[in-house]
């Protein structure tokens, strides 16, 4: 029945096949992770430099240069001077100048102090002896986590790319340029926020005190999400992986060299399109976006250091643990209180004060008698009238006529009459 129900059928995949996509994921595995540790040294590399311009805030010459006894002209100024000139005001030329900057002096030591000025301002105290430098590699490092993974969407990606290639278009070779492409409008997209900075320091003043203070916000940024740069630099890398995976696989895989790769020049371009795109990203882009990503409204949490941030975690689990027992000590004391029979004292009560006052009323007086104490209405083991009126008796005389004054006060008649 089994054989009769497949008859006319075939597999989806065959076991070939199945095989050879094993390999492939395994192919574009190496070549991804081989790609971020290759973007993060690269990166790393070029952030050498800035370790260096950090070290020089401590100098003399750095503390005068910002020195908030100093005034100055606002287009004097070297940042605002440099992303604010003939070219750059112009405003259908200032893409074409951020595109072309991007390869030559990206990151200079201008725009690293300024923005790191700007950084401790809004998130620090002025005078913080923060290290800006160690800060923007922790949180190189913690992006590093999210780009070597791959998520969802860039499987969805990496199948559509396969889907596309159709027999006869060509289709790979010309979806090797769109990473580049991305990687172009991301770099070009970073130095325009560096300009919108700038312009805005010109429109908030014509004079400014100390060193230019750029104001870090999320508006700099697409859709208000300093992370989409960071989504697009994962893009590109896990594509650019893909096509030399792909292009790895077919040349290794008896009989695929000859359906894939007809033109080998094509394929030639689309090696070197990759690699190109690897350099520029590593080298260039991504420590662009370790920078001016830090100007968005929020600081990471890579702000403290991993021992601080231990501590502190450690810290908050502990602080939790105390609340939770101060919570419960005070509940168990409320619930105490409220089951506990209240003490009587004749100064807790202002009663005592009528003891000797005598009711103007026609009724003749009550007399003393003792009763015995009512059991108050919370107590869960009342005593009995009878054991109440034997212990009154064996207690001594100053305690019955207090329990006899007491006894009088309940039963008197504590109405008045308007005469005189």
């Amino acid at each position: 029945f089994f054989l009769g129900f497949l008859q006319g059928k075939v597999a989806l995949m065959s076991a070939k096949s199945m095989h050879q996509l094993h390999i492939f994921i395994f192919v574009l595995a190496v070549f991804h992770v081989t790609y971020c540790v290759i973007t993060m040294g690269l990166g790393r590399l070029k952030m050498k430099k800035w370790k260096k311009w950090e070290s020089q805030t401590n100098s003399l010459e750095y503390q005068f240069a910002i020195d908030p006894s100093r005034f100055r002209f606002t287009h004097q100024t070297s940042f605002v001077k440099r992303h604010l000139g003939s070219f750059s005001s112009t405003p259908g030329l200032r893409w074409i100048v951020a595109f072309f900057r991007q390869f030559f002096g990206s990151v200079t030591k201008v725009d690293y102090l300024t923005m790191r000025q700007g950084f401790i301002n809004a998130h620090l105290s002025q005078n913080s002896k923060f290290d800006f430098h160690k800060y923007i590699k922790r949180s190189l490092e913690d992006d590093f986590k999210v780009v070597v993974g791959i998520s969802l969407p860039l499987w969805f990606v990496g199948i559509l790319v396969l889907f596309l290639d159709i027999h006869g278009l060509g289709t790979l070779i010309w979806i090797s340029f769109v990473p580049l492409i991305i990687v172009l409008l991301v770099g070009t997209k970073l130095e325009m926020v560096i300009m919108q900075m700038a312009q805005e320091i010109q429109d908030r003043a014509t004079v400014i005190q100390g060193a230019p203070v750029v104001e870090p916000s999320n508006k700099y940024f697409w859709f208000n999400r300093p992370d989409w740069v960071l989504f697009f630099i994962h893009l590109t890398l896990f594509h650019n992986a893909f096509q030399m995976a792909h292009f790895v696989w077919t040349m290794a895989t008896p009989g695929l060299k000859k359906c894939f790769h007809e033109n080998i020049w094509l394929s030639i371009v689309e090696v070197i399109v990759g690699i190109s795109l690897q350099v520029l990203c590593s080298y260039i882009t991504f420590p662009l976006y370790a920078l001016v990503t830090q100007m968005g409204s929020n600081m990471k949490k890579t702000i403290f250091e991993e021992q601080t941030m231990k501590a502190l975690m450690n810290w908050r689990k502990k602080a939790m643990e105390k609340k939770k027992v101060r919570d419960a000590d005070a509940f168990l004391a409320q619930m105490s209180v409220d089951f506990a029979t209240p003490a009587s004292s004749r100064s807790a009560s202002p009663v005592h004060l009528l003891q000797d006052h005598r009711a103007r009323s026609d009724d003749p007086p009550s007399p003393i008698t003792v009763a015995s104490p009512p059991a108050p209405e919370e107590d869960i083991y009342p005593v009995p009238a009878a054991a109440a009126s034997r212990q009154l008796l064996d207690d001594p005389p100053d305690r019955r006529w207090m329990a006899s004054s007491s006894a009088d006060i309940a039963d008197s008649d504590f109405s008045f009459s308007a005469q005189r």
